[in-house]
């Protein structure tokens, strides 16, 4: 052909072309036929015995040319089948090394502008409390200079490691100061030289492994909960009848920590909070001028018969989540006069012990406790004249649910307990 068809269509070009040839040369040859078919031109007659005229040769090619084309134009072009390149195995992500420090600390954040020259620049020092130093959430790693005015000193939400004497030189009017919450692990007993006013420490939620030694005798607040402590240094307590509150909640505390004399000399200590320790026994030698005894979260299997003896004022026992038992705790041990709430949730209790006519809330829930005998637990006889107000007992809340216990409340209960306001079981 004198053009040439496109790729992948030229064999349907070529096969148009021929029939076309073909077309042209059967057309010819039926046209000469029919001539001599009128004219009389080299005709011949059909002999006896044999068949029809023979079809023309160009016919037959021009069908079977037909069909070819019919067959190849029907055949659509299979679409390749993409080739699939081999799977490349991933390879896990490494695994993210814990920053250490300091790469783990984020910047210094500083702090605004101040009128006075002596304020760090990392913390703010505000006209409105000229006494207090504000370096909270500032992302600081050391203790900064403190001026000689300052009174309250927040340092807490930090990165501070260490506290040492340096930064607290000019410091002596401290009254209160707040390091919660940073990574101290160790304080310089030289700190407190400078600082000999101090009333008010806390450092919960750090790092230290024991109760720093040096603490002025002036401190009343003492703060040390959620730490690694599990240390208390001989004489770390001494000396500090001013202390009111000591609290080294959640730390590693055992019995052999804590001896007969750790507490001695704190004579107006009212709180003391040992809650979350690995206590197995009652800690001894604790001051008679306790208000509130926190134990709860340790493992106290038995309390010493007289152990309350000669608490004038303790009103709040708690030791919920021990392992205390019938076995383990005197039926009169928790008949303290003084008492208003007491808290024995989550032990193996079978039974209620006994307790007076003052105390106002008894939560037992989560024993063992089978039956309640009102008569048995009653601080006063039921044959008593109760029409005195004040000979009534003054319990209003009990709570005895997830005991093996059901309803109804016994009568001899309701009629002991006329003030019971609630009753959970």
């Amino acid at each position: 052909m004198g053009r040439h068809a496109p790729e992948g269509k030229r064999d349907g070009w070529t096969c148009w072309w021929v029939l076309q040839r073909n077309w042209l040369s059967l057309t010819w040859a039926q046209k000469r036929h029919r001539r001599k078919k009128y004219f009389g031109n080299n005709l011949q007659h059909l002999a006896p015995g044999k068949g029809r005229m023979k079809a023309p040769a160009g016919l037959f090619s021009a069908l079977v040319l037909l069909l070819l084309i019919t067959a190849t134009l029907g055949q659509r072009t299979r679409p390749r089948k993409p080739t699939r390149r081999p799977a490349v195995p991933r390879q896990p992500p490494a695994p993210r090394a814990e920053p250490q420090e300091p790469t783990d600390v984020p910047p210094l954040i500083l702090g605004p502008p101040s009128p006075y020259p002596d304020c760090p620049r990392e913390c703010s020092c505000s006209p409105s409390y000229p006494n207090s130093l504000n370096c909270e959430n500032r992302n600081i790693r050391t203790v900064p200079v403190i001026p000689s005015r300052t009174h309250y000193l927040y340092l807490q939400n930090n990165y501070i490691t260490e506290v040492t004497a340096e930064p607290f030189r000019n410091a002596s009017e401290v009254r209160w100061i707040n390091l919660a919450n940073n990574r101290i692990h160790r304080i310089d007993k030289q700190v407190f030289q400078k600082i000999p006013a101090l009333l008010y420490l806390y450092v919960q939620r750090n790092q230290l492994k024991e109760v720093p030694s040096g603490l002025p005798a002036s401190l009343e607040q003492l703060r040390l909960s959620k730490n690694r402590i599990s240390k208390i240094p001989a004489g770390a307590l001494g000396k500090m009848g001013n202390l009111t509150l000591l609290d080294l909640y959640h730390n590693q505390l055992s019995d052999g920590d804590l001896g007969k004399n750790t507490f001695k000399d704190l004579s107006n200590l009212m709180q003391l909070n040992l809650a979350h320790n690995v206590l197995r026994k009652m800690p001894a030698g604790v001051p008679n001028s306790l208000i509130q005894l926190f134990l709860d979260k340790n493992r106290i299997e038995d309390i010493p018969k007289d152990y309350f003896q000669g608490f004038s004022h303790l009103a709040f026992v708690r030791l919920n989540y021990n392992q205390l038992s019938d076995k383990g705790v005197p039926r009169a041990v928790f008949n303290i006069s003084t008492l208003l709430d007491l808290q024995l949730a989550h032990n193996q209790l079978a039974s209620i012990p006994l307790f007076s006519a003052h105390l106002e809330h008894l939560h037992l829930n989560h024993n063992t406790i089978e039956n309640i005998n009102g008569t048995l637990i009653c601080p006063r006889s039921l044959q008593e004249d109760m029409s005195d107000p004040s000979q009534i007992p003054r319990l209003r809340y009990l709570r005895l649910d997830g005991n093996q216990l059901s309803p109804p409340i016994p009568l001899d209960v309701i009629m002991c307990f006329r003030h019971l306001h609630s009753i959970v079981i």
